[in-house]
């Protein structure tokens, strides 16, 4: 699916917290957001889309998942956080090069032609990996190690980059072919920006092969490099975005605009993105990867960059001006979201209520997006009971109606949406600081779910007024709007 994935290291968080962000671009999926209990989770995991069994351990833990309501074509978790507190993001499907792709192929499902024979079962996806490794894991790298272990065992029938963290770390992973990976430890200074491409621009090829610190690859990728004449670098020079990824013309209206103009919020002014003397513009192959910003980030901010439509410059798919260039590059926040999630590990709570996720459903330059305690028993209605009809009872739908409502009526409907996100984020962050505060005093975590419960009460009162503010404005616009006085 495209997606654009956003992580922040420890010390680039305003709060000294980890966070991972991703926006899950389906073909506008119905999403929900859930509690997975111990007894829920499968013991034998079967894929539908690549046709594959694999055996889970016996040991999971409690997690929040985001599947889609349709399970017609598999769960689809999208994203959660544990009750260790790690969180996950899969998938950024991201690109590749047919140099990699011929040496590696994708595994994928082979329908038998001939009667006796048998199928071939494809490996795992983004359908499957949430579910196959967040129940398992205590850390952000044995996330890594794990989903390694199931990569090198059954391969995957397509590109994608993970990512995971908790209280100190945030690592990010991206498959290379259908067996083949190396993932990163995200400094703890920096931010990491990926719009659906191979996105490492450096390697530490001697840590991932001696002591492992801050990088991790498959055991034979050296080889695997060498065997197939991979390296395109010169001078010594090791980037692996020239060796794995792609440079296309695709990409440059797709992909790297939205790096361009995540670098160009993160650091406005320690590097040049706009005029004759830029250093990167959008359609620049060399963004880096990992930027330290010029200030420290927040929730805030992640949101505002996975709601981006280039705002501020000539690609602005809403601006008024004929600049022709309005709506050349893919923007960011897009029409068809699902859900977007960012998860937040905080450290400076007790560990009951470290994890906070941060949920918007559908398109993020309309909507708001909402905290949800995660080491919880469940999930309110108003998340959870999410239908596939349009119902104005959940948020999900009240989120879509929003979007497709005001994107109509961009000039007039952008200072309701404006109010809308404000409010919902304000009063959310009220919310939990309130039950922080008196969980912390009183040692009770239990009120957690009550806090979930007066955020999702918030949030439809919010999302219902704002309905009704954009779908009158949307009304007055309509094209069949006379009164007895027009001529």
């Amino acid at each position: 699916m495209p997606c654009t994935t956003v992580l922040v290291g420890k010390k680039a968080s305003n709060d000294n917290t980890t966070m991972i962000a991703r926006t899950d671009d389906g073909s506008f999926d119905v999403k929900k957001l859930i509690v997975v209990e111990p007894g829920k989770q499968p013991k034998k995991y079967k894929s539908v889309r690549s046709h594959l069994t694999i055996e889970l351990p016996k040991d999971p833990m409690r997690y929040t998942s985001c599947p889609s309501v349709d399970t017609k074509d598999g769960i689809w978790a999208a994203t959660g956080i544990n009750e260790a507190n790690v969180g996950m993001t899969a998938t950024e499907t991201i690109t590749s090069n047919p140099r990699v792709l011929a040496a590696d192929p994708l595994v994928e499902y082979k329908k038998a032609k001939k009667r006796g024979e048998k199928d071939i079962p494809g490996g795992i996806g983004e359908e499957d990996i949430v579910v196959l490794v967040l129940p398992y894991i205590k850390s952000a790298r044995e996330g890594v190690l794990r989903l390694a272990k199931l990569l090198e065992e059954y391969g995957t029938y397509e590109s994608n980059g993970i990512a995971f963290n908790d209280e100190n770390e945030v690592w990010w992973m991206e498959t290379i072919g259908g067996h083949h990976w190396m993932a990163r430890r995200v400094p703890d200074d920096m931010c990491v920006i990926a719009p659906n491409q191979f996105g490492m621009d450096s390697f530490d090829l001697k840590d991932a092969f001696g002591a492992g610190k801050e990088h991790l690859c498959s055991k034979d990728l050296k080889k695997f490099i060498k065997d197939n004449n991979l390296d395109l670098n010169k001078d010594g020079r090791f980037n692996p975005r020239d060796i794995f990824g792609s440079h296309t013309d695709m990409d440059h209206i797709y992909n790297t605009p939205r790096a361009w103009f995540m670098g160009r919020y993160l650091t406005p002014y320690s590097h040049r993105w706009d005029g004759p003397d830029s250093e990167f513009g959008p359609e620049s192959d060399n963004i880096p990867w990992a930027l330290v910003p010029d200030r420290k980030i927040a929730v805030e901010d992640v949101k505002y960059m996975l709601s981006a439509h280039y705002q501020g410059t000539d690609y602005d798919p809403y601006t008024n001006r004929d600049t022709g260039k309005r709506g050349m590059y893919r923007s960011i926040g897009i029409n068809r979201t699902g859900v977007t999630s960012i998860c937040q590990i905080r450290s400076d709570v007790p560990r009951q209520i470290r994890g906070l996720e941060w949920i918007c459903f559908g398109s993020t330059a309309f909507d708001a997006v909402v905290p949800v305690y995660t080491n919880v028993s469940g999930i309110p209605a108003y998340f959870s009971n999410v239908t596939l009809d349009t119902s104005t009872e959940n948020f999900y739908w009240g989120s879509r109606l929003i979007g497709a409502l005001a994107d109509a009526n961009f000039s007039t409907c952008a200072q309701h949406v404006e109010r809308y996100q404000n409010a919902v984020m304000t009063n959310g962050r009220r919310i939990v600081g309130e039950y922080d505060r008196k969980m912390i005093a009183e040692k009770d975590f239990s009120f957690a779910e009550k806090a979930n419960e007066e955020i999702a009460k918030m949030a439809k009162e919010r999302t219902v007024d704002t309905l009704n503010n954009v779908l009158k404005d949307a009304s007055v616009h309509m094209k069949n709007g006379y009164n007895r006085a027009d001529n």
